[in-house]
């Protein structure tokens, strides 16, 4: 087959991010659509130049309308002689959030099984753009905008990539039919009942015929330019948060925090509390502890979860029953 644009795009996307170094060994989320069909195909293309060891991997969530996706993905990664591997579950809620949560969850249970440093996935600048819209209208804030980032740490041993994210749905489209690859059309995708479906399905189009025919690499290039704003302001809170909280991270200088913006405020303010709840706080309780932070002594926030709550003690934020 011909070398195409979308493959030099790639390769010199990995050259320049440095997203999956040579010899990387990676496992490639498929689910049979496709952008995971290009992807898939892109990197089994590349893998001789960069000597990856590639393997492919399938999530079944035992839907109804998912039937026959998986024997799908196994004929196109036999095809490419890859590697295959599927896990499936049954019972699981028709929702995103419950199909996400439990798909990252079987595929980090396959890297770790295959011994794969890198999971890739095939989120694209339609993805990116979408999703920077999606939580907008949720009231998220500038981490929630660029939620879509290049490469993340999964665990101490996994690292996602995502290396389509200048890579658009049109794009992947053009590929597969090129490539002749057995692209599924999945139903849940056009089902107007979940809101991200209804986003893209009607919002997008709508935005892009009434107000800029190139909304959605410009809402894609906003994530990225977030996402570097982003990165700085968590690394200059994670220094302050290092002066601040004591050795044991059970209590927090308030006098250092006084002195600082109120952006930092809110991350080093996260943190901590990250850390005492063992779970990512609210919005609701980052303000209330912020408030802390020029009050009198023995002021306190209301009761967060596991009947805990931030408390003043003397210069010191506490997190206590």
């Amino acid at each position: 087959m011909p070398w195409t644009p979308l493959h030099s795009q790639l390769h010199q996307c990995a050259i320049d991010r440095q997203l999956l170094p040579v010899g990387a060994k990676i496992l490639i989320a498929v689910s049979g659509g496709q952008d995971s069909f290009c992807l898939g195909q892109l990197l089994h293309d590349l893998q001789s130049r960069w000597h990856w060891q590639l393997a492919v991997a399938h999530c079944d969530h035992g839907w109804t309308q998912d039937i026959g996706i998986a024997e799908r993905v196994a004929l196109v990664a036999t095809r490419w002689q890859l590697p295959f591997y599927c896990e499936t579950t049954a019972n699981l809620p028709e929702t995103d959030g419950a199909a996400r949560e439990w798909r990252y969850q079987a595929l980090t249970r396959i890297a770790e099984a295959t011994n794969s440093t890198y999971l890739v996935t095939a989120h694209t600048q339609t993805d990116r753009a979408e999703t920077l819209l999606y939580n907008l209208v949720r009231g998220a804030g500038a981490d929630g905008l660029c939620a879509l980032s290049w490469h993340r740490q999964l665990t101490p041993d996994l690292n996602l990539v995502r290396p389509l994210l200048e890579v658009n749905r049109a794009q992947t489209g053009e590929f597969c039919r090129e490539y002749q690859l057995p692209v599924w059309e999945d139903a849940y995708n056009r089902d107007l009942k979940y809101p991200r479906n209804r986003l893209r399905l009607e919002i997008m189009p709508r935005l892009a015929t009434d107000f800029n025919p190139q909304v959605e690499s410009h809402l894609a290039r906003t994530a990225e330019l977030l996402r570097a704003d982003v990165e700085y302001l968590e690394s200059q809170a994670t220094a302050v948060y290092s002066q601040a909280v004591d050795e044991a991270e059970t209590k927090l200088d308030r006098t250092i925090l006084q002195s600082i913006a109120l952006s930092l405020q809110r991350r080093v303010i996260r943190q901590f509390l990250t850390h005492a709840l063992s779970k990512m706080p609210t919005f609701g309780q980052i303000e209330e502890t912020i408030v802390l932070i020029n009050a009198p002594n023995r002021t306190r926030t209301s009761t967060f979860s596991q009947g805990l709550a931030a408390e003043v003690s003397g210069r010191w934020i506490v997190v206590r029953e």
